[in-house]
């Protein structure tokens, strides 16, 4: 009988220290959530790529480790904005932002499309972040850049990333076809 107690014991602790890992993991991650406008702004946090802003219209939220954070929001459309927070464990820091946009180029313009299996990979054209690749996928999208030579770069959250050379011509589209 005791032996019995002795098991069920045991298995009891395993199976209450397992239901309170997440909540223990929980407690020592913090959360940003990004309230901007454009939704489509490209969100970095300590300089790695993370998503856009808002999905849908609703606001995301990251996870992260709790500290001195450094956020930085870009749309190729508007001006940049780079903020430090500091988040506290378990808690969520609210960013509200909204960019000032830019005036806008004067064409001719070409199309560069991107197809990715992964939606929010990060696309840059000539190492400057222009947005995510389900911004430019179908065939009413696109970025528009002036005719001349790019190098292009489709960065998906997990996976390798693909770089191609490309040539844009006035009126015309082109494809990139990331992982």
């Amino acid at each position: 009988m005791i032996i019995g107690q002795q098991r069920w014991s045991g298995c009891a602790l395993a199976l209450l220290a397992a239901a309170l890992a997440p909540s223990v993991l929980e407690a020592q991650q913090g959360y940003i959530k990004t309230h901007v406008t454009p939704g489509r702004a490209g969100v970095f946090i300590d300089g790695k790529y993370v998503g856009p802003a808002a999905n849908f219209a609703r606001a995301r939220t990251y996870a992260v480790e709790p500290g001195e954070r450094e956020i930085r929001l870009v749309e190729p459309r508007y001006e940049e904005v780079t903020l430090k927070v500091t988040v506290p464990p378990g808690q969520t820091v609210r960013i509200r932002q909204t960019l000032k946009r830019l005036p806008p180029p004067d064409p001719p313009f070409g199309r560069l499309r991107i197809l990715s299996k992964d939606k929010f990979a990060a696309v840059y054209v000539n190492g400057r972040f222009m947005g995510h690749a389900d911004e430019f996928s179908n065939a009413l999208q696109g970025l528009l850049l002036k005719p001349g030579e790019y190098t292009v770069k489709v960065a998906p959250l997990a996976g390798p990333e693909h770089e191609e050379k490309v040539r844009i011509q006035a009126g015309s589209v082109v494809v990139v076809r990331g992982n």
